[in-house]
């Protein structure tokens, strides 16, 4: 046994909160206590970052107001994803694509500013802030799903709006609304998957051995 493991109970639960964890659209009206949405934000500041350099940054949204504003961004945002995708424009105006004005809070996970000045692991990879910060957001997600309640990441809006919107300095980047809240339950499986948008694709299809598309078959075998 090796002497750094979690018990068997609590291994089970971090790969269940993996498993169930949903991006989720339908919240309820009931609030999310301030201290238990401190512990998912805890949990996201607690996220690996190239080069130590902590990218995130959180605005907590309680103004009414700039809901709304945000909200109805996010509507002309996606009625010109809709005008983008052609043939699928209608059957994508069918999906309900975020939780704005019916979830209990509401983050905006942005970039810092000045992150040119970070160099430790972002001089060939820039974008490694970025990844990073969904490493936050990730860690913010699953403590929420072990706790029961619900995250959605909305990324449907355009960076330049919501950072005047929000008043965030040149150079910081807005990457996700987050909507959090209490939820009447989780979805069985992706929403997207089970609205035919798309399918969740074989794992062997994704990972390869040594060289691009060569199939790892010493990991798989016959496994998908």
């Amino acid at each position: 046994m090796n002497q750094h493991q979690f018990p068997p109970e609590q291994t089970e639960g971090v790969y269940r909160a993996i498993r169930e964890r949903r991006d989720m659209r339908h919240f309820l009206p009931e609030p999310v206590p301030p201290e238990q949405l401190l512990r998912f934000i805890r949990a996201a500041h607690q996220a690996p970052s190239v080069g130590y350099m902590q990218p995130w940054r959180f605005l907590r949204i309680t103004d009414a107001g700039l809901r709304q504003q945000l909200y109805e961004h996010v509507q002309q945002e996606r009625t010109a994803t809709a005008g983008a995708l052609g043939q699928r424009a209608e059957e994508f105006m069918r999906l309900k694509v975020e939780g704005i004005r019916s979830c209990a809070e509401v983050l905006v996970v942005a970039l810092v500013d000045g992150r040119e000045k970070y160099i430790f692991g972002r001089r060939t990879m820039p974008e490694m802030d970025m990844a990073s910060a969904s490493c936050a957001i990730q860690n913010f997600w699953l403590a929420a799903r072990a706790e029961g309640i619900g995250v959605g990441w909305v990324s449907m809006f355009d960076p330049d709006v919501v950072r005047t919107l929000c008043h965030m300095p040149e150079g910081s980047a807005p990457l996700a609304l987050l909507c959090v809240g209490q939820v009447a339950e989780f979805y069985a499986a992706p929403m997207l998957e089970t609205e035919g948008w798309d399918q969740h694709r074989a794992l062997s299809e994704l990972l390869y051995d040594n060289r691009w598309g060569q199939h790892c078959d010493s990991l798989l075998g016959d496994v998908s």
